[in-house]
């Protein structure tokens, strides 16, 4: 019984839920995407540059 009553109970709640429109869900998508090829991108050349470094070094 308790099962039941969860369901309903999640039912109702997500009835109240404020669902995001298309367009902040675009903005938030091109957003997370931008956020993730510039820290993709600093990564790259943080590591191309440390690699560089260390055969100066050693070799």
């Amino acid at each position: 019984m308790n099962l039941i009553q969860y369901f309903r109970d999640s039912r109702a709640e997500l009835s109240r839920v404020s669902w995001p429109t298309r367009q902040q869900v675009l903005e938030g998508t091109q957003a997370v995407l931008i956020f993730v090829v510039g820290l993709t991108l600093t990564v790259f050349a943080l590591d191309f540059l440390f690699g560089s470094l260390i055969k100066a070094v050693l070799g």
